[in-house]
This record gives C-alpha cells, sequence and structure tokens, in this order.
C-alpha cells in the first residue's frame, strides 16, 4: 500500500513535525509494508528524518505524478484550512486534494483543526473540496461546527489530536541532562502575536512572581528561531534569571524536557499537548480557538487571550501557584483521560487504512 501525506511538513514547525512522527509511527504499527510518501517543503530531510519518500510540495508535476501511483492521500493534521495567518493555505491544501480526486484517489482528512475561515471565497471552496473526499475526521467540535455552517455535508468524526497518539515514555533530552537542575522547574511555550495588548509583559510579570517565589522558569521554543527569537526576549524583559533551550532540539527531546517540568505554561497548542501525553499540568495563553478547544479536553486552565487586557501577570502566577500545590491530583486526572485519548488516537490511522484498503 502506497499512500501520500499532505501538512504543513518540512517548515520546521515542531507541532507540525510532531504530526508528521505521529501518523508515520500509527500507520507503520498497524501495516509495517506501508510506503508512504511526503509532500515537503524540505524533502531531503523529511526523508532522512521519517525513513520515507519526500517530494517537493511546490512541484505539482511531481505530486499529480506520485498521486497517480498511490492508493490514497492523507490530508492532515494540523490547522492546514485556514486563511488568517495565510491567503494561500487553502488554495493549495485544497488544490492537493483535488489533484487526488482528479486520480480517483481516495482522500482521508486527519484529525484536522478547521479554521479561522473569514474570506467568502475560502468558504466556498473549503465546501467545494471537502464535500468531494471520502472521509473526515477532525480534532474538534468547533471545527465540525464551522464546517458545517459553511455547508459540508459530508459525515464528520472527532478524533483526538495525532500526537495524542505518541508513547513518549522513552523520550530523553541530553541537553536537560547538561543541566543537570536540583528540583523542579517551570516549562514556557511563547510565540509572537500581532496584539495591541501587551500580552508579554502579562507574561513576565507572572513568571517573574514566579521565579521571586523560587521557581526556575525554562522556555521551550517550539517553532525554532522564531519561538527562540520570542523566548529571549521574554527572557531579557525579566530582571530574574532563566533559561532558554535551543531552538533546534529534536521533537523528543522538547517532548522530555516538557514532561520532567513540573508545570508548563503554553502558547503553542503542541507544547499543550506534549504536556498532556507526558501528564503535565498546563496553563494555556491563548491566541486561537484551537487553544481554547484543547484545553477544554484537557480539562485544564486557560488564563486569557493575547487579544484581551482582561488578565494580569498576578492571575497568572496565582493559577500557577494553585496548579503546583495540586499537581498529584491534576497529573492523575490527565493520566486516566490521555489513556483513552491515546486509544482513540490510534484509531484514526485505522481508518485511514480501511479506506485504502476499500474496507
Amino acid at each position: 500500500m502506497h499512500i501520500v501525506l499532505s501538512g504543513y511538513f518540512g517548515f520546521d514547525n515542531v507541532g507540525d513535525e510532531a504530526i508528521l512522527l505521529s501518523i508515520v509511527t500509527s500507520l507503520r504499527k498497524l501495516e509495517p509494508a506501508v510506503e508512504l510518501t511526503v509532500l515537503s517543503n524540505n524533502p531531503e530531510h523529511t526523508a532522512t528524518t521519517y525513513g520515507v519518500k519526500a517530494v517537493n510540495r511546490w512541484k505539482i508535476k511531481d505530486i499529480s505524478a506520485v498521486l497517480k501511483r498511490a492508493d490514497g492521500l492523507i490530508s492532515g493534521g494540523g490547522s492546514l484550512l485556514q486563511d488568517q495567518t495565510s491567503m494561500k493555505s487553502i488554495p493549495y491544501y485544497c488544490a492537493i486534494m483535488q489533484i487526488a480526486k482528479f486520480h480517483k484517489k481516495p482522500v482521508f482528512v486527519y484529525a484536522q483543526g478547521m479554521g479561522p475561515i473569514n474570506q467568502s471565497l475560502s468558504k466556498w471552496l473549503t465546501k467545494f473540496t471537502l464535500n468531494k473526499v471520502n472521509q473526515i475526521t477532525l480534532r474538534d467540535e468547533a471545527s465540525r461546527q464551522l464546517l458545517t455552517t459553511i455547508g459540508v455535508n459530508k459525515p464528520m468524526s472527532i478524533v483526538p489530536d495525532p500526537v495524542i497518539g505518541l508513547n513518549a515514555a522513552a523520550f530523553k533530552s541530553s541537553w536537560l541532562d547538561y543541566q543537570a537542575f536540583e528540583g523542579g522547574y517551570i516549562a514556557v511555550s511563547v510565540r509572537d502575536w500581532p496584539s495591541d495588548v501587551d500580552f508579554k509583559q502579562k507574561i513576565v510579570d507572572g513568571l517573574a512572581l514566579l521565579a521571586q517565589a523560587g521557581q526556575r522558569i525554562v522556555f521551550i521554543p517550539m517553532h525554532d528561531e522564531h519561538d527562540e527569537k520570542a523566548s529571549f526576549q521574554l527572557a531579557q524583559m525579566m530582571a530574574e534569571p532563566s533559561l532558554v533551550a535551543p531552538g533546534n532540539l529534536s521533537i523528543e527531546e522538547k517532548i522530555a524536557i516538557i514532561g520532567h517540568a513540573d508545570i508548563l505554561i503554553g502558547m503553542r497548542l503542541h507544547s499543550l499537548i506534549f504536556a498532556a501525553i507526558q501528564t503535565t499540568p498546563f496553563i494555556a495563553i491563548s491566541y486561537d480557538p484551537k487553544i481554547d478547544a484543547f484545553a477544554d479536553i484537557a480539562n485544564q486552565p486557560t488564563i486569557g487571550h493575547v487579544e484581551q487586557d482582561d488578565w494580569t501577570g498576578k492571575d497568572l502566577f496565582k493559577q500557577a501557584e494553585q496548579m503546583l500545590a495540586e499537581r498529584e491530583s491534576i497529573e492523575a486526572a490527565l493520566r486516566a483521560q490521555i489513556i483513552v485519548l491515546h486509544e482513540q488516537a490510534e484509531q484514526t490511522a485505522q481508518l485511514a487504512l480501511n479506506l485504502f484498503k476499500g474496507k
């Protein structure tokens, strides 16, 4: 069986790379001989890292040729169909699905989060394309409601994010081992986001209070140099000492660092998911509905939104202090929840394989 995978792969975004790792791992666990071709911005790196074949995601002729030979297309996961950060995303990913359908190949939408979809053309293109695919799985109810509103009439299932299917128990970090921390630490994942609210100062104020209370602060950049820059900016805004982990650490190392933290304070969705699979309590800082949606799924708090001025650094500090005091009970609740979600995440891969086998 030969499957083509389309997503935001090869851009050094640890969240999307974790999605790719998770899907590849789940498919191979169920179908060890499966042949996988990934559409990537960096085909050589993707092929070497995951042991797959890879095609340049911008070479449409090559994509068409590989889809013509394949047994089907997986589109996802992640937030591919949205026009908030780029007007090119929806046309691109819809075009890939349309090419697959042109070649009469089944298309499986894999645990995607949909939206925001603001423009009329984006809504029409999404509706037109998704009504032609074979199966749609989504990672939250808000995505299903959005697609229903814009006119998608295919059956849609809610499934966990693919990364929840990862078994992270054996993941290690040589960088963390080298630090030789005495005691615990608070992991922090931040990113840039345009806002009239000075949310970075709010975060810094909360982290400063935690540092003054004796907590060690460790920033974990999730999107390489982009988040590394934001992390160093916040670290420099603090009078108290903190550490910034290297942005180019592997997915496994970043998961391990978050897993050893007492709690995580995070903006990036996959920092929250990494925390959940490692049963590390987390506090979300939202910039997108997907953050709120996953925090709700994991029953963890969202302290505020980067574009809203109704929260303070002191609120963040108090929430963190409370979670540290209740850490054991929160971890136990997360563990019970993740066991169920882990099994459901693996089932998504089986649904895709069944489709491509014609079951």
